[in-house]
């Protein structure tokens, strides 16, 4: 009785993260009508970083020792994964609805199983290239609001690009994490990966000139702000590892797929924005591929 205890908490808690998550595309959209790209991803992850090495401190009482190679596959995944992935995101954001870009990023782990395919020779199936297949059509028809022919027409405008170098940059961090850190606690790559982001977007708002823009923050923005911190972030993170820990990597990352549905449905009650039969439909189509993707046969 106490295990299934326990093991209902875990589940809320991963049903809680990814509304977190899904919340980061309303609060992105909102930040982004008030802040310059590099300052907003500068200051949250300032935020970010703080609050996650504070944990770690408080559960490890000290902060990993990493090498030189370690610290240069962190560098890699704060270049790739915090630096590029949030200008591209609030950058987008400015234009595009928090619900079709919460559905764009969906895709995301289409491009990973293909890059590790490619690159890492992981294994081939005709119904994963199916799923392929099936979620770049669906996201086609998101990106294009349901006119794939306007994609040769210069229909998609530069948010929509931006959201798919959301999806290149996350792919990239997801794979050099996997090669490169397998000694390496998640979520302190995740404390370091951060920091040395925040390090990076710093130095690009300081040489941009934009981070005296949060002189003029209002209290909507600042919320925001900690929302991403907080809870789109460090509690985020340490629901969705702890999770990890208990259920099993698999079933964890299953949850993932709830992430476009509540920022769709977010965007919709929170922003007002139209739940088109586009959205609708792409989003079906990347589900499906999803699922075949992930599908294991059962075997005797």
């Amino acid at each position: 009785m106490p295990e299934n205890h326990v093991s209902l908490g875990v589940h809320i808690r991963l049903v809680l993260t990814m509304i977190f998550w899904g919340g980061t595309f309303v609060a992105g959209r909102l930040l982004a009508e008030e802040l310059h790209p590099l300052t907003a991803a500068s200051l949250r992850f300032i935020l970010a970083s703080t609050m996650l090495l504070t944990a770690i401190l408080i559960r490890d009482k000290s902060l990993p020792q990493l090498n030189r190679k370690q610290w240069a596959a962190m560098a890699l995944l704060g270049l790739t994964g915090i630096f590029a992935y949030n200008i591209f995101f609030f950058t987008g954001l400015q234009t595009v609805e928090a619900g079709r870009a919460s559905m764009i990023i969906a895709v995301n782990p289409v491009l990973t199983a293909f890059l590790a395919m490619l690159f890492f020779h992981e294994r081939f199936s005709f119904s994963r290239s199916g799923g392929m297949l099936l979620s770049v059509c669906g996201a086609l028809i998101v990106i294009s609001r349901g006119q794939p022919h306007s994609l040769f027409q210069g229909g998609v405008g530069v948010g929509e690009f931006c959201m798919m170098g959301c999806v290149l940059s996350w792919s990239a961090y997801t794979l050099i994490g996997k090669r490169l850190l397998t000694n390496i606690q998640p979520l302190v790559a995740v404390a370091y990966s951060c920091s040395l982001g925040a390090f990076f977007l710093i130095i690009a708002a300081l040489f941009s000139g934009h981070l005296a823009e949060v002189r003029e923050l209002s209290v909507k923005g600042a919320g925001c702000l900690f929302y991403f911190a907080f809870f789109g972030t460090t509690l985020g993170f340490i629901w969705f590892y702890d999770g990890v820990k208990k259920l099993g990597a698999g079933r964890a990352a299953m949850y993932v797929n709830l992430v476009p549905v509540s920022g769709v449905l977010l965007g919709t009650l929170l922003l007002g924005e139209r739940l088109e039969s586009s959205l609708i439909i792409g989003g079906a189509l990347v589900f499906s591929g999803l699922y075949l993707i992930n599908h294991r046969p059962s075997t005797a």
